[in-house]
Order: C-alpha cells, then structure tokens, then sequence
C-alpha cells in the first residue's frame, strides 16, 4: 500500500509526497504554511484522486509527460513527477487512483 510522507522543506513549508508501495514518489504537493493546511490537501488528493476527470495530463517543455491532480474548483493539488512515456504517465495516474484514497500518512519532519 502507499503512504503520504508530509516533510518540511529548508523554507518551513510543510509539503507531502505519495509514494507507491515500491518507494517511488508518484506525485508531490506545494508547500503548506501550515502541517494543518497541508493536511487537508492530503484529504484532497484521497478524495479527488478517485475520478480519473481529476487528472490533467501534460506535457513538459522537454517533452515528458506528467500529470497534475486538481481539485473541484479545479486548482491544482499536486503535480507528479516527469515520466518517460505517456503510457508510464497513465500508469502513474492508475497508481495514484489505486494508492492515495486507503494511504497511511507519516510524518517525516526532523
């Protein structure tokens, strides 16, 4: 099963990843003023990453594919990492849907 792992970056936002059951991070979050705020976006991504309708995917300027995961309002929750293929794009999309609405939550805060 994956887990939500929320950290503090070098600035004192607090940020989340999902990370798959193999370890790798599917997607990353903005930072958060607060652990609070940045809770409740974990909330969202269990709540949104269940309707594929939620998933925009895109295209860097370098030609990689990734994806971001918005919400009803349509704003951006979190962004995933770059892939190699479309089809690994999707499959990182399968993976969120499968992984983030039962993902423990941990704190990685030291």
């Amino acid at each position: 099963m994956g887990k939500f792992v929320i950290s503090k970056r070098k600035n004192d936002e607090f940020q989340f990843v999902l990370k798959a059951t193999n370890g790798q991070v599917i997607l990353a979050s903005e930072g958060y003023s607060t652990k609070a705020a940045c809770v409740n976006g974990i909330d969202s991504v269990k709540k949104n990453a269940q309707d594929e309708a939620r998933f925009e995917k895109l295209e860097s300027k370098n030609g990689k594919p990734y994806f971001n995961l918005k919400s009803t309002n349509g704003q951006i929750i979190c962004t995933s990492e770059m892939y190699e293929s479309e089809a690994s794009s999707d499959n990182g999309i399968q993976s969120v849907m499968k992984n983030a609405p039962e993902a423990e939550v941990v704190e990685e805060l030291a």
